[in-house]
């Protein structure tokens, strides 16, 4: 997540998830984010709720993310018109992460995508969501149904100990794998759970209706494995973990492959293409592009923020960060952000101006901290 004084003005009212009374009851601070009312941090403090998610299990709110469903004649092939990702090739209870994009290769949103059987799931970004939906009504062919699905709420348990935790109020939950989804009872109540999030831990992210979910919310927090963390551990935990938060690491004027997510486009897609800026992204698969997402550690202690400028072994300006700060996972300053090609090799020498003076840090393979995803039993 982006940190909570980056949120986009909303112009109104601030909105409140199912869960806004749980979180004031908890003492969380909330502050405005994505037109919401969202808990920042709790008791334990951002740093303390981050080292909670990488040993435990942290109870996340993300209700304020856009979930849609989309219903009609073939609506993977449908969406496969906006969409670079395989849809069509999804199986039943598979999900696939993939971008919106527009007719120069950019990326309107990042989403994710789920062959539910009867329909497709979506979850895109908050921020967004209000432009996502308005934008798949007005480009998918009149026989598609988009349904939001406004009054859901979405959770997400993530941590080494979300698997056991779960599997206590919804046994069947274990037999999902990374990346696969699937209607279940939790607790009593109907769900659709799928085995996902965005810390690099194993995880859930659960989708209920908005008047169950504090009664979920709060049957999971009295396990003892399980804190309730806010968003500025949510956005240091993506951040280690190497993962793009539409608005800062991806936009409008970066392409997939710029960004380095090359691996959400499959063979077929990047064949075929058939969606908005395929010939531009095509040609940088085949050519390369003029500048790569990287990571980047810092070799002193002082992080680097957005916007900070970077600079080649010679002092030259090679490319901005657009998310930095502290690792607590790490130890130490981690950051992203996009650099000419010929300076994003692994090792290569950079310098980030800080308060007006050139640090020196490196390119460094990202993720920062091993991902730790379930995939099944070896």
């Amino acid at each position: 997540m982006a940190q909570p004084t980056d949120a986009a003005p909303t112009g109104g009212e601030l909105r409140k998830t199912p869960l806004h009374g749980l979180h004031a009851a908890l003492g969380g601070k909330l502050v405005p984010f994505a037109g919401y009312e969202m808990p920042v941090q709790f008791a334990a403090g951002i740093l303390g709720e981050h080292l909670h998610t990488r040993d435990a299990a942290g109870l996340f709110d993300v209700s304020h993310m856009g979930q849609a469903r989309l219903r009609g004649d073939d609506p993977a092939r449908a969406l496969e018109a906006l969409v670079p990702a395989d849809i069509a090739g999804l199986a039943t209870g598979a999900m696939r992460y993939t971008q919106l994009t527009n007719e120069a290769g950019g990326i309107i949103d990042d989403l994710m995508v789920t062959n539910a059987g009867e329909h497709l799931f979506l979850v895109v970004n908050g921020a967004n969501k209000d432009g996502d939906l308005a934008h798949l009504r007005a480009a998918l062919p009149g026989g598609i149904e988009v349904e939001h699905r406004d009054g859901d709420a979405l959770l997400a348990l993530q941590g080494p100990a979300a698997a056991a935790v779960l599997a206590r109020l919804a046994p069947g939950a274990a037999d999902l794998v990374f990346m696969t989804a699937a209607a279940i009872s939790v607790g009593g109540i109907d769900c659709f759970v799928s085995r996902s999030g965005y810390t690099g831990e194993d995880g859930f992210e659960i989708s209920l209706p908005g008047d169950r979910a504090e009664g979920l919310a709060r049957r999971l927090l009295d396990e003892p494995e399980v804190e309730p963390i806010g968003l500025g551990a949510r956005d240091s935990l993506r951040l280690e973990a190497g993962l793009c938060l539409h608005g800062h690491d991806i936009d409008g004027t970066t392409t997939p492959i710029e960004a380095g997510l090359t691996w959400s486009i499959q063979k077929r897609r990047r064949q075929e293409g058939g969606f908005p800026g395929a010939g531009i992204i095509q040609a940088q698969l085949r050519d390369g592009p003029a500048r790569r997402r990287v990571g980047i550690r810092p070799d002193g202690r002082a992080p680097a923020r957005e916007h900070t400028e970077i600079l080649d072994a010679a002092g030259a300006s090679v490319g901005t960060v657009t998310s930095g700060g502290f690792g607590p996972s790490v130890g130490g300053p981690v950051a992203m952000g996009y650099v000419q090609s010929a300076n994003a090799g692994e090792g290569s020498e950079l310098g980030l101006m800080v308060r007006g003076r050139s640090l020196a840090a490196r390119v460094v393979k990202m993720p920062f901290v091993p991902q730790r995803y379930y995939r099944g039993r070896a």
